[in-house]
C-alpha cells in the first residue's frame, strides 16, 4: 500500500514530525524527517526524495510564513521540479496564494484531517506525471524535428519557423 516513494517532512516541533510519521507511515514507502531546514539540501543531496512536506515557522514567536517561503524558493532554485506542500498553523488566504505562486504545490493548515492530508500528497504525486513542462514539450518537439530531418539543423530550422542559430541555442539547452 505505500507506494508513494520517499516525503521529506520538515517541521521545528518533534511531535508534529511524529504524528505526520505515523499518518504517512502506510501511504510513503521511506519518511525522512528534519527540525531544522538548514539540512534541506544537504539531505536532497543524499537522499531521493519524490515529495517535500514544509512547514512555514521555524522560529519561536515568528507567524508570518517567511520563513517557508525562503526555503520554498530555495528548494525550486536547486530542485525546480520537487513538489512541495506547505504546512502551517497561521494560515490565510494571502499566505496560501503567496505560498502557491511561488511554486508550492499545495497549502495545508494545522490542524490537518488525515485523510485529507494523505489525499492531498498523493494528487500533488499523481500529478507529477501527468503534467509536462512547457521546456519538456519544447525539447521533445526539437527532437522529433531534427529526426525528421535526418540531422539537416537547416531544413528543422526553416520547418520550425526559427533561425538556425536559435535552434542551435536551443539544443544547447536541452
Amino acid at each position: 500500500m505505500n507506494n508513494y516513494g520517499t516525503i521529506l517532512i520538515v517541521d521545528d516541533n518533534p511531535a508534529i514530525l511524529t504524528a505526520l510519521r505515523l499518518c504517512l507511515d502506510t501511504t510513503f514507502e521511506h519518511i525522512v524527517t528534519l527540525e531544522r531546514p538548514d539540512d534541506i539540501l544537504k539531505t536532497l543531496a543524499q537522499e531521493a526524495v519524490d515529495l517535500i512536506l514544509l512547514d512555514m515557522n521555524f522560529t519561536l514567536g515568528v507567524n508570518s510564513g517567511s520563513e517557508g517561503l525562503l526555503w520554498l524558493r530555495t528548494i525550486r532554485k536547486h530542485h525546480p521540479q520537487l513538489p512541495v506542500v506547505l504546512l502551517t498553523a497561521y494560515a490565510d488566504i494571502a499566505l496560501a496564494v503567496r505560498g502557491l505562486k511561488s511554486g508550492a504545490a499545495d497549502f495545508i493548515t494545522k490542524p490537518w484531517d488525515n485523510d485529507e492530508l494523505v489525499r492531498k500528497l498523493k494528487d500533488v504525486l499523481d500529478m507529477q506525471g501527468e503534467i509536462v513542462t512547457l521546456d519538456e514539450v519544447e525539447a521533445e518537439h526539437i527532437r522529433r524535428t531534427i529526426d525528421r530531418c535526418h540531422g539537416n539543423l537547416s531544413k528543422a530550422a526553416q520547418l520550425l519557423g526559427v533561425t538556425r542559430q536559435t535552434l542551435y541555442n536551443k539544443m544547447k539547452r536541452l
